[in-house]
């Protein structure tokens, strides 16, 4: 028999259910809070409620640097700033509300919130959530703002900032239930890896994470799987979290772990960031720090024939360092001068000496100089690994979108002229950033009955590729749809063509308009949240559109949709039989979304969000139950 206070919740959530059966409260509806009702939220958060505005805006009323401006650490600070600053504006209004840095003097919100609780405690998430769902409201969160697909912020939304929650605690025997889970870090959800890192290596420790220093740990990161450098030796950020701390719906603080919430505990690990609830931290296993070596090689090339061959002799060597566990970012990236392009190729050898890193690279470099590279720089690093992760800040305040697919190791194996084929025709349909971040195999396969919510295709990919396209700051509509689109009509395409039978993204960097977001793959068979070409993926091809600053809209549409329309199509060629990304990194426009970020998960999801968020307080762009709702988030369809 139902409670007194459990039957005053299911009718409260009845409510909520009718009322957010049209939209959410916007400024103007009758039922939006009034002057007195925000006043009142601010009382109960200590006043830490603020109104929140574009960085352009803000940027202009400091007067702050060029340095500031791009630093994603300045960018942290401020509650309406996002890293890519294309997710601020809102191009598809008529008229267009935007604001950059270039004229802000025409300065429109956009598609920043308009509050934002800078929350330091988790009543005051509690406080922020509770409001939202009383008024009903659009509810929006931001950790870091390092999100490729806008879902750190939203239209006439009430944000909640996490950036203060910056605690770290160790301990040497975490436990979930009756078990000891050994070595364990629990980071607040404001902490950044380079603060980890740094604390992790005064411990004497290493944990999961990504190259991405500004990026929150406890945050959309490991929702979305959470690729690393260490992922071949130890797995994804998500195979290692141990327990997380979330406010839900309801505005409950829940304790989810393998014991406790477990099916939420599963959804988190790999099922897409922010359509859960508001994370408080997470604790994250922790291992024994060790020596490690990274290289770093430069090189040019100056047509795509050239990229093409250098790239195909890449792919050859993928498999050279498996034996050793190592990672290996590669990247091709337009220099802006006459047609040279700028290789990058880093590689963390865990365990490993320089000699022993040297002498593993030379027949990679050797075939690599063979196709035409021009050797620009070569070093090598050996120190603990927390100290070769990178220094300090990530660079942000650009204005572009990505378009991702992971690849699983038969495109390797098989045919890697294909590969290399892919990234000429991309460099020839005008894509300005490449990389293929080899990441995958290893431990991230060896995880493949890991149950959670990993995507399968990453325990098949051996590496992950990623485009970006930018989008010109006051760029007219046309010109940011144009960059919004490009990875679907142009880059995916290509990108096809390795992607393997089952296309996968990693949800966190992928492209936010991806078409086929949630639709089960028949082909994928493992059990668990990181969507399954996570497992047989090698690599991770991850493409670049730039939106131009003041592009026409019409310019800007060509850049949102260049991965759809040009660079996919090239890109299945590779991308296997079951389409995979990753959805964090992942083009925002991908039609088949629920395929690719989620794989066969999806429906298991789906029943987890309604299980806990009736009411789809959480929705965010490709999140699970945003196909119920418009493009805002603000109307149910």
């Amino acid at each position: 028999m139902l409670s007194f206070t459990s039957t005053l919740w299911l009718v409260a959530v009845l409510v909520q259910v009718i009322q957010a059966q049209n939209c959410r409260n916007v400024p103007g509806s009758p039922s939006y809070p009034s002057e007195s009702q925000w006043q009142c939220l601010n009382n109960t958060v200590s006043g830490r409620l603020a109104r929140a505005i574009p960085s352009g805006k803000y940027c202009r009323l400091i007067n702050c640097t060029d340095a500031e401006w791009t630093s994603a650490n300045w960018r942290n600070n401020i509650p309406g700033a996002m890293n890519m600053v294309n997710w601020e504006q809102d191009y598809d209004s008529n008229p267009s509300s935007l604001c950059g840095r270039i004229s802000p003097e025409i300065c429109g919100q956009g598609d920043v919130p308009l509050y934002a609780i800078l929350a330091e405690s988790v009543e005051d998430i509690q406080a922020g959530v509770n409001f939202a769902r009383d008024h009903n409201l659009r509810l929006s969160i931001k950790a870091s703002g390092h999100d490729y697909l806008g879902r750190s912020t939203a239209k006439n939304s009430l944000l909640i900032h996490t950036h203060k929650l910056q605690s770290i605690v160790f301990t040497d025997n975490f436990h979930v239930g009756n078990h000891d889970l050994g070595s364990a870090v629990t980071a607040g959800s404001g902490v950044g890896l380079r603060t980890l890192y740094n604390a992790t290596e005064a411990e004497g420790k290493i944990y999961v994470g990504g190259s991405a220093v500004t990026v929150v740990a406890a945050g959309g990161y490991v929702q979305g799987g959470g690729h690393s450098p260490l992922g071949p030796l130890l797995g994804l950020a998500a195979d290692n979290t141990l327990e997380l701390n979330i406010v839900t719906a309801d505005g409950v603080l829940r304790r989810v772990n393998d014991v406790e919430n477990s099916d939420l505990f599963w959804a988190m690990r790999g099922g897409g960031a922010g359509s859960w609830g508001v994370i408080v931290n997470a604790t994250f296993r922790t291992f024994p720090t060790f020596e490690a070596t990274r290289s770093t090689v430069v090189l040019t090339a100056t047509n795509s024939s050239t990229i093409g061959a250098i790239t195909e002799a890449h792919a050859k060597h993928v498999f050279d360092f498996d034996s050793m566990k190592a990672s290996q970012y590669y990247s091709v990236t337009y220099s802006g001068s006459n047609t040279t392009y700028i290789f990058s190729i880093v590689t963390y050898f865990p365990h490993t000496t320089s000699e022993q890193a040297m002498v593993a690279l030379e027949p990679l470099f050797r075939d690599i100089l063979d196709a035409g590279g021009v050797l620009i720089s070569n070093t090598m690093a050996t120190a603990s690994i927390n100290e070769l992760f990178p220094q300090g800040d990530d660079l942000a305040g650009t204005y572009d979108v990505l378009g991702s697919r992971l690849i699983p190791e038969s495109s390797y194996r098989q045919s890697p002229k294909d590969v290399g084929d892919v990234f000429k025709h991309l460099v020839d349909a005008g894509t300005y950033f490449i990389a293929d971040i080899v990441v995958g195999g290893g431990q991230v396969a060896r995880n493949a009955k890991v149950d959670n919510a990993i995507i399968p295709g990453w325990r098949t990919a051996k590496a992950y590729l990623v485009v970006g396209n930018l989008i010109t700051e006051e760029g007219t509509i046309d010109e940011v749809h144009a960059a919004q689109n490009m990875f679907k009509t142009t880059q995916l395409p290509m990108v096809e063509t390795i992607q393997g039978p089952n296309a996968s993204a990693y949800s966190n960097e992928a492209d936010p308009w991806e078409e086929d977001w949630q639709t089960v793959a028949r082909n994928a068979k493992v059990d668990n949240a990181i969507i399954p070409g996570w497992r047989t993926a090698k690599a991770y091809l991850v493409v670049g559109n730039l939106i131009p600053e003041e592009g026409t809209i019409d310019e800007v549409h060509a850049a949102q949709n260049m991965f759809k329309t040009t660079q996919l199509p090239i890109v299945e060629t590779i991308q296997g039989p079951n389409a995979s990304a990753y959805s964090n990194e992942a083009d925002p426009w991908e039609e088949d979304w629920q395929t690719v970020f989620y794989g066969l998960n999806y429906s298991r999801l789906s029943a987890i969000k309604t299980k806990y968020d009736p009411a789809d307080l959480f929705i965010v762009k490709t999140g699970v139950g945003s196909e119920r709702w418009d493009s805002d988030g603000l109307c149910r369809i």
